[in-house]
């Protein structure tokens, strides 16, 4: 912004009206912007619907990761609470499981 407002004062100091100045930086930015629109596919009737629909499949994407990761907090303590259960019922005498008690049985 610097910059443009130094080339905006040495523009007036050689004699061009602030008003043109401005219209001028308004009618460049404007046409940068619809050249960078084009380029990236964004200059037709269809880019909001397709920015619509772009946004609704990221939505989905980060849904999908966040179920995901849900479900594998959940597995893992599901598996640490069974893995307790176990080794409290071996530790009580309920549950044997070693080869010599499959052996005898």
């Amino acid at each position: 912004m610097n910059m443009l407002a130094g080339l905006i004062a040495q523009a007036e100091g050689q004699g061009a009206d602030l008003v043109t100045l401005r219209a001028l930086i308004e009618e460049a930015t404007e046409a940068g912007a619809t050249r960078a629109l084009a380029r990236i596919g964004l200059h037709d009737d269809r880019a909001g619907p397709d920015i619509v629909e772009l946004r609704q499949l990221i939505q989905g994407w980060r849904d999908a990761k966040r179920s995901a990761v849900s479900a594998v907090i959940t597995w893992a303590i599901r598996s640490a609470v069974v893995a307790l259960l176990v080794a409290i019922s071996m530790k009580l005498g309920a549950v044997k499981f070693g080869l010599v008690d499959l052996l005898h049985r």
